[in-house]
């Protein structure tokens, strides 16, 4: 996904047009329209901006990073100790809550008997069965692993990387 296509799917996300955009940023609507085509390249504090407004890292915005899930052969894989389980939640009201655990810490809440949705206070994530995402990682999978949108609009997607 291009940069100009990351603006425009985050933008449209959040329910704002270009001209809303561009007011929040204190840019052009043609500016916007100019990014989201790919026509041009917002500056260096525009992207700070666009990061911090979407609340989304840098990285995120400005790098090609593939969402997709895959099996990494045992001879190239991380130790678990190095691997982290993000989640995303999106709700349609706004709300944004973004959890990034070291795998470690997730065998540790699952021998306990602890649930994601306990620790997030979301319901959404009360149908994710962790334990088997937990076996799914120990035996290689990466990437997005779940993405669930609910008919309330909201969406929660959990990756391991």
């Amino acid at each position: 996904m291009t940069l100009g296509q990351k603006i425009s799917t985050l933008r449209k996300k959040m329910g704002l047009t270009q001209e809303e955009l561009a007011q929040k940023l204190d840019v052009s609507s043609q500016a916007v329209s100019k990014w989201e085509n790919d026509l041009s390249i917002a500056d260096i504090n525009c992207l700070i901006k666009l990061s911090d407004f979407f609340n989304v890292s840098l990285d995120e915005l400005l790098k090609d990073k593939k969402e997709e899930t895959m099996l990494v052969e045992e001879k190239m894989r991380k130790p678990l100790e190095k691997m982290v389980l993000r989640v995303v939640i999106n709700s349609k009201e706004g709300d944004k809550v973004r959890i990034n655990l070291p795998m470690p810490l997730i065998k540790l809440g699952l021998s306990m008997g602890m649930k994601m949705s306990d620790v997030t206070n979301n319901d959404k994530l009360a149908t994710v069965d962790f334990e088997q995402i937990f076996k799914l990682v120990e035996e290689g999978v990466i990437g997005k692993l779940v993405e669930i949108e609910s008919s309330d609009g909201d969406l929660v997607e959990i990756f391991v990387e």
